[in-house]
């Protein structure tokens, strides 16, 4: 079960015996200025559920699951020292997303409790989009459907460019001139960071979608798997849909966009080779997600049909997009504009419809 009642006027719900233990987590509550419930046993079931985050000792984590208080989201085993055989053995009983060792991880505790409560006040989602293979489209696709969602929302999203080299997403939207903050600039702090600065920080299109980017030449820079997560964090927690390009190439930065994301998104051209390259990364990405779909980008000189694509893939269809007319020249020519009618238009439209349908992760 997910935390799906926590709101961030509910308490941190801490579980465990251990005096020391509170006291530390007494300091980080306060540093991330998070109202705090304390208990000495298993908690009652409502507290449980609408808790936005649960801390236990491993104890007591047992003890809860004995209770048969159910699996959710949000939970983490809290120890002194290095975790042991038993802290690890209580984390996979109860489900906890990880073990922190205290006072050590006290700063990892507080960005984590901060994140937790903007999200929940936000409800932003996060769109991961990649290539099958270099060349795919995923960048044009990832950019088209943070317009289109800031078009439908009436309020500008968060574009952001994971990979470096790429050659900058604020290029291919045309505000590569626009001032701002590029990766190489932005410095996070604690892990956290003010959506509101972020926002000011970054340049903007004229539909107000904020472009973090990576820049090119000397200048590009990947960003850090810790940035990645605190960006998209703050961006959901505004309510703000995050729109990222992520490379292909695995590493931290891609796990982290990947194992954040409420819907990922790989990108093939309707050719019989991209689909055949597009394979190993398809089960790689379907093995770690729950909701992984593919767009097929015509067009099809072979005929292949885009259902023929996803089968191959074994991954469910969530558009199939015919040519733009006019958009390599249209790339060059001041970046990408959408027309309401546009294929990239109508793609984005189906994504963002297959989010608000609930596809998304609940976290």
């Amino acid at each position: 079960m997910d935390a799906t009642h926590a709101t961030p006027d509910h308490p941190v719900v801490a579980v465990t015996k251990d005096t020391e233990l509170a006291v530390s987590i007494r300091r980080a509550a306060a540093a991330a200025d998070r109202p705090l419930a304390e208990h000495g046993g298993p908690v009652p079931r409502r507290a449980w559920d609408r808790a936005p985050h649960l801390l236990l000792d491993a104890g007591c984590a047992h003890e809860c699951v004995a209770a048969g208080l159910p699996r959710r989201a949000a939970v983490q085993v809290v120890c002194i020292g290095t975790p042991g055989l038993s802290e690890w053995r209580a984390a996979a009983a109860v489900g906890a997303e990880t073990v922190l060792t205290l006072p050590d991880d006290e700063a990892a505790l507080v960005a984590a409790l901060a994140q937790r409560a903007e999200r929940a006040a936000g409800g932003g989602a996060m769109i991961a989009v990649l290539g099958g293979r270099g060349g795919a489209g995923a960048s044009t696709l990832a950019a088209a459907t943070a317009l289109t969602a800031s078009a439908r929302r009436g309020r500008g999203g968060l574009l952001v460019d994971c990979d470096p080299r790429g050659g900058g997403l604020d290029l291919l939207l045309g505000v590569e001139r626009n001032p701002g903050l590029r990766w190489p600039a932005v410095v996070i702090e604690g892990g956290a960071v003010s959506a509101a600065a972020l926002h000011d920080a970054l340049p903007r299109t004229d539909d107000g979608v904020a472009v973090l980017s990576c820049g090119r030449g000397a200048g590009a820079a990947a960003p850090g798997a810790a940035a990645l997560r605190a960006v998209v964090e703050a961006g959901r927690g505004v309510g703000d849909l995050v729109v990222c390009d992520v490379p292909r190439q695995p590493g931290s930065a891609t796990e982290t966009v990947l194992d954040l994301a409420d819907l990922v998104v790989v990108v093939v051209p309707a050719q019989l080779r991209a689909a055949a390259a597009a394979e190993t990364l398809a089960a790689a990405v379907r093995g770690s997600h729950p909701n992984v779909g593919v767009v097929v980008r015509g067009p099809a000189p072979g005929g292949l049909r885009a259902a023929d694509i996803a089968d191959l893939l074994g991954l469910p269809l969530l558009a199939a997009m015919r040519p733009e007319p006019g958009l390599a020249g249209a790339l060059e020519r001041g970046g990408l504009r959408l027309r309401r009618r546009s294929p990239l238009t109508g793609a984005a439209t189906a994504l963002l419809d297959l989010l608000d349908a609930g596809a998304g992760r609940a976290s």
